[in-house]
């Protein structure tokens, strides 16, 4: 990983998840157990050693919000920068934060800091990405097969699939197509077909040369793109630099790598002097260049057959690039907190089943209490819960599977299941949450009740009133 730049792209106030998003929280911090999300990618990073990152924000304001958290929580640990400037200490780990316009997209974004892109190969990685797998896994796979772009594919969380809505109605991206269909080569190192689940109406369509290349495809619904992907920085530049009008790298240039992956005008230098050469010593050279592979490797995968020029696929020592995978083992933790399902999900599965990535100490309880904390008589936090510092409950309150912020002053005969309540959150006597989200400063007074709905900074909920599958916010603009 030392010699790879490493993009982080932390967006900003994204649609898709109001109203937890607001002028003062942009998506990068949004809580994951009281934590923002964009925490757990910088420990990541961290972990791995990698010494030198971009922060990539959309928007100055969301960039200011973003650098001025990471500066004030990373001390003696990241050295950021919000414009990109001279490493003064050689060594140390360098931050740089930079904001681009708002709404261009990830590709839009990589493109706005092309000049800044100096490495033969770029890893990107969401800033919302909730993970335990290395990023030299990514790099390694990468390297290894000399690849144009890998990305790194995980098992669909088992709460669901991370691009799917909420049982709220409210969850903008609440789409039962939104889901990756991916196609593999049998040895599932090489991505010969992408999209994602709207894009598909009836039929998959693939190349017929990749088909009879590779003999047999294997076709898949069940696997994430967790936006980690690495690129070869030439290719990667070159494909933004013609193709204008991409602004995603999921939608527009990973699929666009993989359709073309038997074209040669996108490959790298060397290619074209191998293509005008007189090809005198090709058949030759084929015979001792697949002696040498079959020497390592029992069957020769479709890139090497298309590059040897066998079996009249392709003519003798044509190149290809390739596109290829790393798939995550299953009982590896990764999500991504792209919709409002799922930051509710990942929420409960970091102080419940993947609590190992909250950096916490568990009580004997199975819950995170901070000593701070008060319950009063008859209270109840149960397994998979967190309470965190200042906060205080009255009597005779329950809390089953949820998350409960800072300072929040919760009443009595409480009751809040699967739910999310962020920090300086008042409760008043006698109300009942379940499956819900609560952003900070919220005031929900007496007896309100609130069922699979999400409720913006600074709204007030009136006595009484109940609410279900509502998205509940003041009116402002972002």
């Amino acid at each position: 990983m030392m010699d790879f730049q490493v993009v982080v792209l932390a967006g900003g106030f994204s649609k898709t998840l109001v109203p937890l998003v607001s002028k003062e929280v942009p998506k990068a911090l949004l809580p994951v157990a009281n934590r923002p999300v964009i925490s757990y990618v910088l420990e990541l990073l961290e972990q791995n050693n990698i010494k030198n990152a971009i922060v990539v924000v959309e928007g100055e304001s969301a960039a200011l919000l973003i650098s001025s958290w990471i500066s004030n929580n990373f001390v003696d640990r990241l050295q950021v920068e919000l414009l990109p400037m001279v490493d003064k200490n050689a060594g140390a780990v360098m931050l740089w934060v930079i904001s681009v316009p708002e709404d261009v997209g990830t590709a839009g974004a990589i493109r706005a800091i092309d000049h800044r892109l100096t490495a033969t190969d770029i890893l990107v990685v969401s800033g919302d990405l909730v993970s335990e797998i290395p990023p030299g896994a990514v790099a390694a796979t990468h390297r290894r097969h000399d690849a144009v772009v890998t990305a790194m594919l995980c098992p669909v969380p088992v709460s669901g699939l991370s691009d799917s809505g909420s049982s709220g109605a409210k969850d903008k991206s609440k789409k039962t197509s939104r889901y990756n269909i991916v196609s593999l080569d049998p040895t599932k190192q090489f991505l010969l077909h992408i999209a994602a689940g709207a894009e598909v109406d009836k039929d998959i369509r693939a190349q017929k040369s990749i088909l009879r290349a590779v003999g047999m495809m294997e076709i898949r619904s069940d696997l994430m793109d967790a936006h980690m992907y690495a690129f070869k920085r030439s290719v990667l530049q070159d494909v933004l630099n013609q193709k204008e009008t991409f602004q995603s790298l999921r939608r527009d240039v990973l699929p666009y790598l993989v359709r073309s992956q038997l074209r040669s005008e996108i490959l790298s230098n060397g290619v074209q002097s191998d293509e005008n050469s007189n090809g005198q010593n090709a058949p030759q050279n084929s015979k001792i260049l697949l002696s040498q592979l079959l020497a390592n490797s029992s069957t020769p995968n479709f890139h090497e057959i298309y590059a040897l020029g066998l079996a009249g696929y392709a003519s003798p020592m044509r190149k290809t690039h390739k596109c290829c995978v790393y798939i995550a083992n299953k009982s590896k933790y990764c999500a991504r907190v792209n919709s409002i399902q799922a930051f509710s999900d990942i929420n409960r599965d970091v102080v419940g089943d993947a609590s190992h990535l909250s950096s916490y100490t568990f009580s004997a309880h199975n819950n995170i209490i901070h000593p701070s904390a008060v319950l009063g008589s008859k209270t109840t936090v149960g397994p998979q819960c967190m309470l965190d510092e200042g906060s205080q409950m009255g009597d005779k309150c329950s809390v089953k599977k949820s998350v409960i912020g800072r300072h929040c002053r919760i009443g009595s005969n409480v009751k809040i299941v699967n739910s999310v309540v962020m920090n300086h959150v008042s409760i008043a006597d006698g109300c009942s949450i379940q499956g819900s989200i609560i952003c900070s400063n919220v005031q929900l007074q007496e007896r309100a009740v609130l069922k699979d709905c999400q409720v913006g900074a600074g709204f007030v909920v009136t006595s009484g009133s109940e609410y279900k599958g509502e998205a509940l916010a003041k009116k402002e603009k972002l």
